[in-house]
Protein backbone atom coordinates (compact mmCIF):
# COMPACT_ATOMS: atom_id res chain seq x y z
CA UNK A 1 0.00 0.00 0.00
CA UNK A 2 1.10 3.50 -0.52
CA UNK A 3 2.76 5.06 2.55
CA UNK A 4 1.66 8.56 1.95
CA UNK A 5 -2.23 6.71 1.75
CA UNK A 6 -1.48 4.44 4.66
CA UNK A 7 0.04 7.37 7.38
CA UNK A 8 -2.71 9.84 5.94
CA UNK A 9 -3.58 11.39 9.48
CA UNK A 10 -7.60 10.52 9.75
CA UNK A 11 -8.52 13.38 12.18
CA UNK A 12 -6.92 16.61 13.57
CA UNK A 13 -4.58 15.20 16.86
CA UNK A 14 -2.90 13.27 14.01
CA UNK A 15 -2.31 16.22 11.77
CA UNK A 16 2.04 16.90 11.81
CA UNK A 17 3.22 20.41 12.44
CA UNK A 18 -0.04 22.21 12.38
CA UNK A 19 -0.33 22.55 16.10
CA UNK A 20 -1.68 26.46 15.77
CA UNK A 21 -4.65 24.96 13.59
CA UNK A 22 -5.57 21.47 15.45
CA UNK A 23 -4.23 22.08 19.26
CA UNK A 24 -7.55 21.99 21.74
CA UNK A 25 -7.61 26.08 21.99
CA UNK A 26 -6.81 26.13 17.87
CA UNK A 27 -9.27 28.62 16.75
CA UNK A 28 -9.91 26.65 13.70
CA UNK A 29 -10.86 23.51 15.62
CA UNK A 30 -13.16 25.15 17.86
CA UNK A 31 -14.65 26.70 15.00
CA UNK A 32 -15.27 23.32 13.27
CA UNK A 33 -15.95 21.69 16.80
CA UNK A 34 -19.17 24.72 17.60
CA UNK A 35 -20.00 23.38 13.76
CA UNK A 36 -19.31 27.39 12.97
CA UNK A 37 -16.39 26.76 10.42
CA UNK A 38 -17.53 29.34 7.69
CA UNK A 39 -16.19 28.76 3.72
CA UNK A 40 -12.20 29.14 4.59
CA UNK A 41 -8.85 29.00 2.41
CA UNK A 42 -5.77 27.22 3.66
CA UNK A 43 -3.02 27.96 2.41
CA UNK A 44 0.94 26.96 2.84
CA UNK A 45 3.45 25.12 1.38
CA UNK A 46 3.23 21.44 -1.21
CA UNK A 47 2.44 18.28 1.56
CA UNK A 48 1.71 20.19 4.49
CA UNK A 49 -1.36 18.59 4.70
CA UNK A 50 -4.16 21.18 3.00
CA UNK A 51 -6.11 18.51 1.03
CA UNK A 52 -5.95 16.80 4.75
CA UNK A 53 -7.19 18.79 6.52
CA UNK A 54 -10.07 19.29 4.33
CA UNK A 55 -10.99 15.09 4.37
CA UNK A 56 -10.77 16.02 8.00
CA UNK A 57 -13.47 18.90 8.05
CA UNK A 58 -15.75 16.66 5.93
CA UNK A 59 -15.43 13.38 8.19
CA UNK A 60 -16.02 15.61 10.91
CA UNK A 61 -18.85 17.16 9.75
CA UNK A 62 -20.80 14.10 8.48
CA UNK A 63 -20.87 15.94 5.17
CA UNK A 64 -21.24 14.76 1.87
CA UNK A 65 -17.17 15.87 -0.04
CA UNK A 66 -16.52 16.66 -3.34
CA UNK A 67 -13.21 17.39 -4.36
CA UNK A 68 -12.20 19.42 -7.24
CA UNK A 69 -9.10 20.81 -8.99
CA UNK A 70 -9.20 24.82 -10.47
CA UNK A 71 -7.33 23.77 -13.22
CA UNK A 72 -9.85 21.28 -14.72
CA UNK A 73 -12.90 23.01 -12.77
CA UNK A 74 -16.12 23.94 -14.57
CA UNK A 75 -18.92 26.22 -12.81
CA UNK A 76 -21.30 23.40 -14.04
CA UNK A 77 -19.48 20.93 -11.59
CA UNK A 78 -20.74 22.91 -9.21
CA UNK A 79 -24.23 23.91 -10.29
CA UNK A 80 -24.78 20.19 -10.59
CA UNK A 81 -23.75 19.37 -6.51
CA UNK A 82 -25.78 22.02 -5.92
CA UNK A 83 -28.56 20.71 -7.25
CA UNK A 84 -28.45 17.58 -6.08
CA UNK A 85 -28.21 18.69 -2.53
CA UNK A 86 -30.72 21.64 -2.91
CA UNK A 87 -33.30 19.88 -0.49
CA UNK A 88 -31.04 18.19 2.08
CA UNK A 89 -30.43 19.34 5.37
CA UNK A 90 -27.00 18.42 5.17
CA UNK A 91 -25.23 21.20 3.32
CA UNK A 92 -21.94 19.54 1.01
CA UNK A 93 -18.62 20.46 1.39
CA UNK A 94 -16.75 21.43 -2.01
CA UNK A 95 -13.22 21.54 -1.77
CA UNK A 96 -11.34 23.80 -4.69
CA UNK A 97 -7.62 22.65 -4.79
CA UNK A 98 -5.47 25.21 -6.44
CA UNK A 99 -8.11 27.22 -6.00
CA UNK A 100 -5.38 30.38 -7.07
CA UNK A 101 -5.60 28.79 -10.42
CA UNK A 102 -9.71 29.95 -10.72
CA UNK A 103 -10.31 33.19 -13.28
CA UNK A 104 -11.55 36.26 -11.95
CA UNK A 105 -14.76 35.44 -13.83
CA UNK A 106 -15.01 31.76 -12.21
CA UNK A 107 -14.32 33.51 -8.96
CA UNK A 108 -17.15 36.36 -9.51
CA UNK A 109 -19.57 33.27 -10.56
CA UNK A 110 -18.41 31.26 -7.09
CA UNK A 111 -19.98 34.30 -4.96
CA UNK A 112 -23.48 34.44 -5.45
CA UNK A 113 -23.30 30.40 -3.82
CA UNK A 114 -20.83 31.36 -1.35
CA UNK A 115 -22.96 34.05 -0.03
CA UNK A 116 -26.16 32.12 0.11
CA UNK A 117 -23.81 29.11 1.83
CA UNK A 118 -25.10 26.45 -0.25
CA UNK A 119 -22.34 24.82 0.15
CA UNK A 120 -19.19 24.62 2.66
CA UNK A 121 -16.29 25.97 0.12
CA UNK A 122 -13.21 24.52 1.36
CA UNK A 123 -9.75 25.87 -1.09
CA UNK A 124 -6.22 25.23 -1.27
CA UNK A 125 -3.84 26.74 -2.41
CA UNK A 126 0.03 26.72 -2.53
CA UNK A 127 -0.24 30.97 -3.44
CA UNK A 128 -1.15 33.58 -0.69
CA UNK A 129 -4.52 34.30 -1.01
CA UNK A 130 -3.98 37.82 -0.32
CA UNK A 131 -2.29 38.53 -3.88
CA UNK A 132 -4.01 35.29 -5.67
CA UNK A 133 -7.90 35.78 -4.96
CA UNK A 134 -10.15 38.58 -5.25
CA UNK A 135 -11.24 40.63 -2.38
CA UNK A 136 -14.67 39.08 -2.96
CA UNK A 137 -13.76 36.19 -2.22
CA UNK A 138 -11.47 37.04 0.52
CA UNK A 139 -14.17 39.06 2.18
CA UNK A 140 -16.08 35.58 2.43
CA UNK A 141 -13.42 33.25 3.78
CA UNK A 142 -11.18 32.94 6.76
CA UNK A 143 -7.72 32.37 5.76
CA UNK A 144 -5.88 29.46 7.00
CA UNK A 145 -1.99 29.03 6.87
CA UNK A 146 -0.83 25.83 7.18
CA UNK A 147 3.03 25.96 7.75
CA UNK A 148 6.05 24.37 6.38
CA UNK A 149 6.42 21.58 8.47
CA UNK A 150 9.29 21.55 10.93
CA UNK A 151 12.52 19.02 10.63
CA UNK A 152 11.95 18.32 13.51
CA UNK A 153 8.55 16.91 13.27
CA UNK A 154 9.26 15.17 10.07
CA UNK A 155 12.08 13.07 12.16
CA UNK A 156 9.37 12.17 14.62
CA UNK A 157 6.95 11.10 11.97
CA UNK A 158 9.27 9.00 9.82
CA UNK A 159 10.72 7.10 12.97
CA UNK A 160 7.34 6.30 13.61
CA UNK A 161 6.85 5.19 9.88
CA UNK A 162 10.17 3.18 9.54
CA UNK A 163 9.44 1.16 12.67
CA UNK A 164 6.23 0.26 11.96
CA UNK A 165 6.91 -0.88 8.39
CA UNK A 166 10.08 -2.43 9.75
CA UNK A 167 11.96 -0.71 7.42
CA UNK A 168 16.37 -0.17 7.76
CA UNK A 169 17.45 3.39 7.38
CA UNK A 170 20.76 4.41 7.77
CA UNK A 171 21.84 7.81 9.42
CA UNK A 172 22.74 9.50 6.38
CA UNK A 173 20.26 8.29 4.25
CA UNK A 174 17.89 9.39 7.09
CA UNK A 175 19.02 12.75 7.28
CA UNK A 176 18.75 13.03 3.65
CA UNK A 177 15.29 11.99 3.29
CA UNK A 178 14.46 14.86 5.83
CA UNK A 179 16.68 17.61 3.94
CA UNK A 180 15.22 16.37 0.54
CA UNK A 181 11.59 16.67 1.29
CA UNK A 182 11.70 20.00 2.34
CA UNK A 183 8.54 19.81 4.87
CA UNK A 184 6.64 18.03 2.78
CA UNK A 185 5.09 14.46 3.66
CA UNK A 186 4.10 13.23 1.35
CA UNK A 187 7.53 13.44 -0.88
CA UNK A 188 9.25 12.20 2.13
CA UNK A 189 7.39 8.64 2.85
CA UNK A 190 7.27 8.54 -1.41
CA UNK A 191 11.07 8.57 -1.31
CA UNK A 192 11.04 6.19 1.03
CA UNK A 193 8.80 3.74 -0.22
CA UNK A 194 10.58 3.78 -3.66
CA UNK A 195 14.08 3.17 -1.77
CA UNK A 196 13.46 1.02 0.67
CA UNK A 197 11.18 -1.30 -2.40
CA UNK A 198 15.03 -1.37 -3.74
CA UNK A 199 16.90 -2.33 -1.04
CA UNK A 200 16.72 -2.76 2.97
CA UNK A 201 18.56 -1.34 4.54
CA UNK A 202 18.24 1.90 2.59
CA UNK A 203 21.32 3.73 1.98
CA UNK A 204 22.36 7.33 0.83
CA UNK A 205 23.65 6.19 -2.12
CA UNK A 206 20.55 4.62 -3.33
CA UNK A 207 17.97 7.36 -2.37
CA UNK A 208 20.34 10.39 -3.78
CA UNK A 209 20.02 7.85 -7.25
CA UNK A 210 15.74 8.52 -6.66
CA UNK A 211 16.60 12.00 -5.64
CA UNK A 212 19.27 14.21 -6.77
CA UNK A 213 18.47 17.64 -5.31
CA UNK A 214 15.67 19.10 -2.33
CA UNK A 215 12.34 18.77 -4.24
CA UNK A 216 12.22 23.23 -3.44
CA UNK A 217 16.06 23.66 -3.86
CA UNK A 218 15.32 27.09 -3.99
CA UNK A 219 14.19 27.53 -0.05
CA UNK A 220 15.56 25.59 3.36
CA UNK A 221 13.26 24.96 6.36
CA UNK A 222 14.33 27.86 7.96
CA UNK A 223 13.57 30.30 4.40
CA UNK A 224 9.83 29.92 2.98
CA UNK A 225 8.07 30.91 -0.09
CA UNK A 226 6.75 33.71 1.80
CA UNK A 227 10.57 34.90 3.21
CA UNK A 228 11.72 34.67 0.38
CA UNK A 229 9.48 37.03 -1.51
CA UNK A 230 9.82 39.45 1.36
CA UNK A 231 13.71 39.32 1.42
CA UNK A 232 13.68 40.28 -2.44
CA UNK A 233 11.31 43.10 -1.84
CA UNK A 234 12.78 44.52 0.86
CA UNK A 235 16.51 43.96 -0.77
CA UNK A 236 14.92 46.04 -3.98
CA UNK A 237 13.14 48.60 -1.50
CA UNK A 238 16.68 49.15 -0.30
CA UNK A 239 18.28 49.05 -3.39
CA UNK A 240 20.58 46.05 -3.18
CA UNK A 241 20.45 44.49 -6.79
CA UNK A 242 22.58 41.58 -5.77
CA UNK A 243 20.62 40.66 -2.76
CA UNK A 244 16.94 41.04 -4.68
CA UNK A 245 19.09 38.96 -7.53
CA UNK A 246 19.70 36.16 -4.72
CA UNK A 247 16.75 35.83 -3.28
CA UNK A 248 15.05 35.90 -7.04
CA UNK A 249 16.96 33.39 -7.96
CA UNK A 250 15.91 31.32 -5.39
CA UNK A 251 12.48 31.75 -6.06
CA UNK A 252 13.01 30.97 -9.78
CA UNK A 253 15.32 27.42 -8.15
CA UNK A 254 12.25 26.44 -5.96
CA UNK A 255 9.85 27.10 -8.24
CA UNK A 256 7.85 29.76 -8.26
CA UNK A 257 5.74 31.16 -11.08
CA UNK A 258 6.99 33.61 -12.99
CA UNK A 259 4.05 35.50 -12.56
CA UNK A 260 3.83 35.57 -9.06
CA UNK A 261 7.11 37.44 -9.20
CA UNK A 262 6.50 39.96 -11.57
CA UNK A 263 3.08 40.78 -9.77
CA UNK A 264 4.90 41.51 -6.46
CA UNK A 265 7.43 43.09 -8.44
CA UNK A 266 4.47 45.63 -9.99
CA UNK A 267 3.39 46.15 -6.82
CA UNK A 268 6.60 47.31 -5.37
CA UNK A 269 6.70 49.90 -8.86
CA UNK A 270 3.91 51.51 -7.53
CA UNK A 271 4.51 51.31 -4.08
CA UNK A 272 8.02 52.38 -3.27
CA UNK A 273 8.82 54.08 -6.62
CA UNK A 274 5.75 55.07 -7.56
CA UNK A 275 5.91 58.68 -9.43
CA UNK A 276 9.61 59.44 -8.56
CA UNK A 277 10.21 57.48 -11.45
CA UNK A 278 6.39 56.57 -13.09
CA UNK A 279 8.30 54.37 -16.15
CA UNK A 280 8.75 51.86 -13.29
CA UNK A 281 5.11 50.49 -13.49
CA UNK A 282 4.95 50.74 -17.12
CA UNK A 283 8.09 47.96 -17.07
CA UNK A 284 6.19 46.35 -14.57
CA UNK A 285 3.23 46.17 -16.66
CA UNK A 286 4.95 44.68 -19.61
CA UNK A 287 7.04 42.05 -17.75
CA UNK A 288 3.42 40.74 -16.44
CA UNK A 289 2.61 40.27 -19.57
CA UNK A 290 5.68 39.03 -21.07
CA UNK A 291 6.25 36.26 -18.72
CA UNK A 292 2.36 34.94 -18.92
CA UNK A 293 3.58 34.51 -22.68
CA UNK A 294 6.67 33.04 -22.74
CA UNK A 295 6.97 31.22 -19.37
CA UNK A 296 10.18 29.32 -17.91
CA UNK A 297 13.23 29.14 -18.54
CA UNK A 298 13.50 32.35 -21.10
CA UNK A 299 10.86 34.39 -18.13
CA UNK A 300 14.40 34.88 -15.74
CA UNK A 301 15.61 37.06 -18.25
CA UNK A 302 12.91 39.65 -18.02
CA UNK A 303 12.59 39.26 -14.70
CA UNK A 304 15.81 40.07 -14.09
CA UNK A 305 15.82 43.46 -15.77
CA UNK A 306 12.57 45.03 -14.21
CA UNK A 307 14.59 44.11 -10.86
CA UNK A 308 17.68 45.85 -11.60
CA UNK A 309 15.41 48.65 -12.81
CA UNK A 310 13.19 48.88 -9.70
CA UNK A 311 16.55 48.61 -7.97
CA UNK A 312 18.16 51.35 -9.48
CA UNK A 313 15.44 53.50 -9.67
CA UNK A 314 14.56 56.43 -6.92
CA UNK A 315 12.23 55.76 -4.78
CA UNK A 316 9.08 57.05 -3.00
CA UNK A 317 5.72 55.88 -1.27
CA UNK A 318 3.99 59.62 -1.73
CA UNK A 319 1.07 57.71 -3.49
CA UNK A 320 1.03 54.67 -0.91
CA UNK A 321 1.06 57.03 1.91
CA UNK A 322 -1.69 59.50 0.32
CA UNK A 323 -4.41 56.76 -0.70
CA UNK A 324 -3.84 55.28 2.98
CA UNK A 325 -4.40 58.43 4.52
CA UNK A 326 -7.26 59.50 2.41
CA UNK A 327 -8.91 56.17 2.88
CA UNK A 328 -8.33 56.25 6.68
CA UNK A 329 -10.34 59.85 6.67
CA UNK A 330 -13.16 58.09 5.03
CA UNK A 331 -13.16 55.13 7.48
CA UNK A 332 -12.87 57.74 10.50
CA UNK A 333 -15.96 58.92 9.00
CA UNK A 334 -14.94 62.19 7.63
CA UNK A 335 -17.53 61.98 4.71
CA UNK A 336 -18.24 65.41 3.49
CA UNK A 337 -21.25 66.68 1.31
CA UNK A 338 -19.83 67.17 -2.86
CA UNK A 339 -20.31 71.28 -3.57
CA UNK A 340 -23.14 71.56 -5.58
CA UNK A 341 -20.73 73.22 -8.37
CA UNK A 342 -19.25 69.44 -8.95
CA UNK A 343 -22.42 67.54 -9.37
CA UNK A 344 -23.38 66.06 -12.40
CA UNK A 345 -25.09 68.90 -15.12
CA UNK A 346 -24.35 71.94 -12.72
CA UNK A 347 -23.68 74.86 -14.33
CA UNK A 348 -22.01 76.74 -11.59
CA UNK A 349 -18.85 74.32 -12.37
CA UNK A 350 -16.02 76.41 -13.75
CA UNK A 351 -14.42 74.75 -16.56
CA UNK A 352 -10.33 75.24 -16.41
CA UNK A 353 -9.78 74.97 -19.74
CA UNK A 354 -11.90 78.06 -20.37
CA UNK A 355 -9.66 79.73 -18.06
CA UNK A 356 -6.04 78.89 -19.14
CA UNK A 357 -5.81 75.40 -17.97
CA UNK A 358 -6.96 76.33 -13.94
CA UNK A 359 -9.27 78.27 -12.10
CA UNK A 360 -9.42 78.80 -8.62
CA UNK A 361 -12.16 76.46 -7.49
CA UNK A 362 -13.35 74.55 -4.05
CA UNK A 363 -13.43 71.20 -4.90
CA UNK A 364 -13.87 69.66 -1.38
CA UNK A 365 -14.80 71.19 2.09
CA UNK A 366 -13.16 71.43 4.05
CA UNK A 367 -9.93 71.30 2.68
CA UNK A 368 -7.37 68.13 3.63
CA UNK A 369 -4.12 67.64 2.61
CA UNK A 370 -3.17 63.85 2.25
CA UNK A 371 -0.50 63.46 -0.66
CA UNK A 372 2.82 65.32 0.61
CA UNK A 373 5.62 65.15 -2.37
CA UNK A 374 8.68 63.72 -1.30
CA UNK A 375 10.41 65.62 -4.31
CA UNK A 376 12.56 62.44 -5.51
CA UNK A 377 13.31 62.06 -9.05
CA UNK A 378 10.35 62.74 -11.51
CA UNK A 379 8.23 63.59 -8.29
CA UNK A 380 10.31 66.66 -7.78
CA UNK A 381 9.02 67.74 -11.81
CA UNK A 382 5.40 66.86 -11.16
CA UNK A 383 5.49 69.18 -8.26
CA UNK A 384 6.98 71.92 -10.03
CA UNK A 385 3.81 71.18 -12.96
CA UNK A 386 1.73 72.04 -9.96
CA UNK A 387 3.25 74.98 -9.00
CA UNK A 388 3.69 76.39 -12.61
CA UNK A 389 -0.33 75.47 -13.25
CA UNK A 390 -1.40 77.66 -9.72
CA UNK A 391 1.23 80.08 -10.35
CA UNK A 392 0.47 80.87 -14.23
CA UNK A 393 -3.29 81.68 -13.40
CA UNK A 394 -2.74 83.83 -10.12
Amino acid sequence: MNLALKYRPSNLDEMVGQEHLCAKDATFRLLLEKNALPHSILYGPPGCGKTTLARIVAKYLSSPFYELNATTLKIDDIRKILKTHASSLIKPIIFIDEIHRLSKNQQEVLLPHMENFDALIIGASTHNPYYSLTVAIRSRSHLFELKEISNNAMKSFLNRVIKNEKIEVENDAFEYIISSSSGDLRAMLNLLESASAISNPVTLERVKSIRQTSIRAGSSEADSHYDLTSAMIKSVRGSDIDAGLYYMARLIEGGEPPEFIARRLAILASEDIGNANPNALNLAASTITIVEKIGYPEARIPLSQLLIYLASSPKSNSAYKAINKAQKYIRDGNIHTIPKWLKNHSKEYKYPHDYGGWVAQKYMEPKVTFYMSKKIGFEKTLSEWIDKIKYKNN
